[in-house]
């Protein structure tokens, strides 16, 4: 559909559009200059590329979010401690922490109670769009940032992940459409996730990371993201020699998220 003969907005193109916003009025309570002063603070950086991509079986990354726009409130009442610590004791390697406020429900202060409650390296997974939301991540205790190619052109990704860098943390750069995978690869990024779920219109295949499985050189990291939910679907991942999976979802919507985390790293 066109709008005065322009493609209508997506609701990845909306998200982004609401991220520069909330950076904006961020900054008008508190400026980049004077955050970045607050990293001298920030917890050491837990290393969050080599606890996903160690040789063996396939690794664990446990989400812990509140909702999600498709599925509404996904585990009302949880507490942060009690989800992450019941992951970090299933086995999980790492976390990820959803901390986008108007369609997730989340907070940074989800991502500062995740990190304190376990050892487990985590993942700030946020809609990023400016190399102050990078710094937030790190002041708050990230050791890891989610950078989507679809959100991004050239010169900011590669502005932001050299950020990431610089601040000590591993950047995990997912894409959905496979014609991003090359720019991604051009990035020099060692620890690429695939997403099963059309961020435009919220359809899942879990299919579609095993297609694009073989264009990704075997000295990246490949994280199959979205759609994952039982021990079968785990093993086909595991056939393809996909290295990590991060799982949130189904995990939370489990009576035992612990448990059922267990379930998906099962020796067969």
């Amino acid at each position: 559909m066109l709008r005065h003969g322009l493609p209508m907005p997506t609701i990845l193109d909306r998200i982004v559009e609401r991220k520069r916003r909330e950076v904006a009025a961020a900054e008008a309570l508190e400026s980049t200059a004077s955050l970045r002063r607050r990293l001298a603070d920030a917890p050491p950086v837990r290393d969050f590329f080599a606890a996903v991509s160690r040789p063996g079986a396939i690794r664990l990354i446990a989400e812990f979010k509140r909702r999600s726009p498709s599925a509404g409130e996904i585990r009302p009442g949880a507490t942060v401690d009690e989800v992450v610590q019941a992951y970090e004791r299933a086995g999980a390697s790492a976390l990820s922490v959803l901390t986008d406020g108007e369609g997730f429900g989340g907070t940074l202060a989800d991502l500062v109670a995740a990190r304190q409650a376990v050892a487990l390296p985590v993942l700030r997974k946020e809609f990023v769009v400016d190399r102050r939301q990078v710094i937030e991540a790190r002041v708050h205790g990230a050791d890891a940032v989610l950078l989507i190619a679809e959100c991004l052109d050239d010169c900011l990704l590669r502005s932001l992940y050299a950020e990431i860098l610089d601040l000590g943390m591993t950047p995990l750069v997912e894409l959905h459409d496979e014609l991003q995978l090359d720019r991604v690869l051009d990035l020099g990024a060692t620890l690429v996730g695939i997403n099963n779920r059309d961020l435009r219109t919220m359809t899942t295949d879990l299919d579609h990371v095993l297609r694009l499985r073989s264009r990704v050189p075997g000295a990246c990291t490949l994280v199959a993201e979205s759609g994952i939910r039982s021990r079968g679907d785990v093993r086909r991942l595991e056939g393809a020699g996909i290295g990590a999976m991060l799982v949130g979802e189904s995990l939370l919507k489990q009576p035992d998220p612990g448990a059922a985390a267990a379930a998906l790293l099962a020796d067969d």
